[in-house]
């Protein structure tokens, strides 16, 4: 298991003056990107982001429904999030976390 380093006011100030961030990039050196599409065969659309050693894979599954009756007009739009436990071990089987909920929200508006 890599060991990370604790995060202070010094160590960020360490990393601005050499110009150089926490894992070793120039400032101004991006993380290399790559998107891949239709990687979720059940879902109407999907995408798997890399951005560095990070990736987020996403689908959707659009479905008809009724406007809510204050809002006949307008449509809607609701998300879920699923935080795997096989994608980091601070995640939990079962219902969905906090963490999980508040990103939904945030995703949502």
């Amino acid at each position: 298991m890599d060991i990370v380093p604790e995060i202070t006011r010094q160590s960020i100030t360490n990393l601005v003056t050499n110009d150089k961030r926490e894992d070793g990039r120039e400032l101004n050196e991006y993380r290399d990107i790559s998107i891949e599409t239709d990687v979720i065969s059940k879902a109407e659309g999907s995408a798997r982001v890399k951005i560095g050693g990070t990736q987020v894979i996403v689908g959707i599954k659009p479905q008809l429904g009724s406007p809510f009756p204050d809002t006949p007009e307008l449509g809607v739009l609701m998300t879920n999030c699923e935080m795997l436990p096989m994608a980091d071990p601070n995640f939990e089987p079962g219902p969905p976390s906090d963490d999980s909920i508040e990103l939904a929200r945030v995703v949502d508006r």
